[in-house]
């Protein structure tokens, strides 16, 4: 079943016993605050036994005792913003449900893995929630004033007892979020309570056991290369992760996201390796590969269909004989859902879930063999230049060949160079600025011109085998050769577009265009 999904803001409060919930009647223009109403919630909160989720600001719960009563998974945005996953309870009644809906884990398997959900806390809250509205009665918000009891199931038993304030916007609302936020927070703030941002009330309720919450790597022009590549790694993974669960939910363009991310997380691998342990880098490489592998089927019919539904429609009425868009339709579709269904099941592989283990002991302590402590500015240089001198021997192989085959084969490794190149380029930028940031760019349009090569030279065999088949089965093979020749054209401009961006891309002497002077 479909999640619900919302986006949520809202701040919570600490508040001092015998505090006084103040009015926010008048406090704006307009502003009206209603009268409260009182609703009593139960919650059971659910991680691994190692608190996976916990420690990425993520929670999975099942709540009673409200509309919105159901399992939910919230997904951290920024400090005040949530992704809200929704989906109904279903027929269980039990107070402490013993295991967690398949579809309820699919969002958080990438964390999770094959780790078993277990209740980790239980949450009863009394709440006393009043309306925040504008003058004409639209809803703005909603101020809660809630008395909270939790136990903690893990480690040793926890019982205690809170009060919190909580503000929270309505979804969709006609109002400035952060600007409501923070006229409600100075009104809160001047009656005592005192905003604890990034608390949750799953942390109060984990008390010591609380991970710290996640933190990502800044990077700047005085970034050891430690940090580099730990930022990257963090950066990527984290969208690795949230293509995981797009996937699992059948959100479109996903497949293409995940296996980018798989591909930049290789790539930066591949520019660090003079730095890292060759067998446990070369082995994260080799599964980022399969990962890849794994997704290209379900991309590259989506991408072939889309190129070759467009083409058929442009052509005149005339010059279509036979079923060609039904033919072609038809065949991609079915090939795009098999590759599809073994991508979503790649994700539940075993060999899956040790390679998401083995990025994050990676991202955690990444293997160097030199010194992890050096200046980034100082050691970036020669390893982009490296993936620049890959490029430009992958370019001389492509002047070398002649043979159609062969020379289609170079142009493809070429494209791979490049993009190898603009990956590394691109993790160079906070250190080495503009220099890195004009390669990176040039690079892309290397890239990008080789990669319509490659579409062409993809769908050029794709319609010689369809024109084949087509013919088989007594239709008329014309359309097919037509748009054949259509691709054979477009690959020709592609590899022209490649040699003119390939003059303009300042690919000589990187190292010591990059050096830091």
């Amino acid at each position: 079943m479909a999640a619900e999904r919302t986006e949520e803001v809202e701040r919570s409060f600490e508040v001092p016993n015998g505090a006084i919930l103040p009015s926010l009647t008048g406090a704006a223009p307009g502003l009206v605050m209603g009268q409260a109403s009182e609703i009593a919630l139960d919650a059971v909160y659910f991680d691994t036994a190692d608190l996976a989720l916990a420690r990425r600001g993520v929670t999975l719960r099942r709540r009673t005792g409200d509309e919105d009563a159901g399992w939910h998974v919230r997904l951290p945005v920024s400090s005040d913003v949530r992704t809200d996953l929704r989906w109904p309870l279903g027929a269980r009644s039990a107070s402490v449900p013993k295991s967690v809906p398949k579809s309820v884990q699919a969002p958080v398997r990438a964390w999770v893995r094959n780790r078993p959900l277990v209740p980790i806390a239980t949450v009863t809250t009394r709440r006393l929630r009043r309306p925040i509205s504008d003058e004409t009665g639209g809803l703005l918000g909603v101020l809660c004033d809630d008395e909270v009891s939790s136990v903690r199931l893990v480690g040793d038993r926890l019982e205690q007892r809170w009060r919190e304030w909580q503000v929270g916007l309505a979804a969709g609302g006609p109002h400035d979020g952060p600007a409501l936020l923070d006229l409600v927070a100075t009104h809160l703030r001047d009656a005592g309570a005192e905003a604890s941002p990034g608390a949750s009330t799953l942390r109060r309720a984990l008390a010591d056991l609380a991970p710290d919450p996640p933190r990502g790597v800044v990077v700047h022009r005085d970034s050891t290369i430690e940090q580099v590549l730990v930022g990257r790694l963090l950066d990527l993974a984290s969208h690795l992760h949230d293509h995981d669960r797009r996937l699992r939910a059948d959100e479109a363009d996903t497949v293409h996201g995940m296996r980018v991310a798989a591909r930049r997380i290789r790539s930066a691998l591949q520019t660090f390796t003079p730095l890292l342990e060759r067998d446990r880098s070369d082995r994260l490489v080799g599964e980022l590969r399969w990962l890849g592998q794994v997704l290209a089927g379900a991309r590259d019919a989506e991408v072939l269909g889309r190129r070759l539904a467009d083409q058929v429609a442009e052509q005149p009425a005339e010059l279509v004989l036979g079923p060609v868009a039904a033919r072609i339709r038809t065949d991609l579709r079915a090939n795009e859902r098999t590759a599809r269904a073994a991508a979503v099941a790649a994700l539940d592989d075993e060999r899956y879930f040790a390679l998401l283990d083995e990025l994050d002991a990676f991202a955690e302590a990444p293997p160097f063999v030199a010194d992890r402590d050096e200046p980034a500015a100082s050691r970036l240089p020669d390893l982009v230049g490296r993936d620049a001198k890959r490029l430009r021997r992958a370019v001389a192989e492509v002047g070398a060949d002649e043979e159609p085959h062969a020379r289609a084969a170079s142009l493809h490794e070429a494209r791979k160079k490049a993009k190898r190149l603009r990956y590394g380029a691109e993790v160079a930028v906070p250190v080495l600025g503009k220099k890195a940031r004009r390669l990176a760019r040039g690079a892309k349009r290397v890239q990008r011109a080789l990669g319509r090569h490659q579409d062409a030279t993809v769908a050029r065999e794709y319609l010689r085998e369809q024109g084949v088949r087509a013919h088989l089965d007594g239709e008329n093979g014309f359309t097919f050769g037509r748009l054949h020749a259509l691709q054979d054209a477009e690959a020709q401009r592609a590899e022209d577009d490649f040699w003119r961006e390939w003059d303009d891309l300042p690919v000589r002497r990187v190292r010591r265009r990059l050096a830091r002077r």
